[in-house]
């Protein structure tokens, strides 16, 4: 096997974390969590107490994004709440 195949050493690891950017790490954790709190909307799924936990999360993180992630998940939560607020609606007898 050749080197470039081999599993990272813990050094590589620790020198990429080292180059990682947070604010890169934000964006893509907040993209993480918009796809779990719409998948936990999901019908057959249906777990409030998570996508509540999720958008709470976004709501949280919103204002650490640079100005453009932050619009974006602006525009998410906006779309999530009233997704929640109608899963979490009493739903009629089929």
């Amino acid at each position: 096997m050749s080197e470039s195949q081999a599993e990272p050493t813990a050094d590589q690891l620790v020198e990429e974390l080292r180059k990682a950017k947070v604010s890169d790490f934000l964006v893509h954790t907040s993209s993480m969590l918009a796809s779990l709190a719409f998948g936990k909307l999901a019908p057959d799924v249906r777990d409030l107490e998570q996508a509540r936990l999720a958008i709470d999360a976004l709501q949280a993180l919103g204002p650490l994004l640079d100005e453009g992630p932050k619009r974006d998940i602006q525009q998410v939560v906006a779309n999530l709440q009233p997704a929640y607020a109608g899963a979490a609606a009493p739903q009629p007898d089929a």
